[in-house]
Formats: structure tokens, C-alpha cells, sequence
């Protein structure tokens, strides 16, 4: 029961990982470089309320771990986004 959502969340992870590591090489305003983790959470949100409130049971149990495994993902790439360059 949690392979599934943990394997399921590895794809769009890995693609706000990577999108936010290149928004930070590029140098582009903080804001937009904390546009995919911001985006994630929402989706989070989103997913936690179908999961708790619509679906229950056994079935909402696999949209929280969903929920739970992209929050993961968020909040490394938020610490990406925030990772300041020491100025030289």
C-alpha cells in the first residue's frame, strides 16, 4: 500500500526537483524559483482533501500517502529554491 504512492510520486518529483534546480541556475527571482514547490503544496492540499473527505476508506488512505510523499518533494525543493549563493 505505500509502494504504490511512493512510486507514483517519484515522477512528478523528480520533475519539481529538477525544474527548481534549473529556475535556481538560471538566476531568476526568488518568487519564480519557489513557484514549483508553492504549486506542489496546492496540489497537496488538493490531494489531502479528495483523499479525507471525498474518497475515505482504504482508497483515500493511498491519495494521503500521495499527499504525504509529494509534500516530501515540496519541501525539498522549496530548500532548493531558498538556497542562497554566498556572494563572493
Amino acid at each position: 500500500m505505500l509502494i504504490g504512492p511512493l512510486v507514483y510520486s517519484f515522477i512528478p518529483g523528480v520533475i519539481i526537483l529538477m525544474l527548481t534546480w534549473w529556475l535556481t541556475k538560471k538566476k531568476l527571482p526568488l518568487f519564480v524559483k519557489l513557484l514549483p514547490s508553492i504549486i506542489t503544496f496546492i496540489a497537496v492540499v488538493v490531494l489531502f482533501y479528495i483523499g479525507y473527505v471525498k474518497v475515505r476508506g482504504w482508497e483515500g488512505a493511498a491519495y494521503l500517502f500521495l499527499a504525504f510523499f509529494l509534500t516530501i518533494f515540496a519541501i525539498i525543493s522549496f530548500m532548493i529554491g531558498k538556497k542562497l549563493k554566498p556572494s563572493s
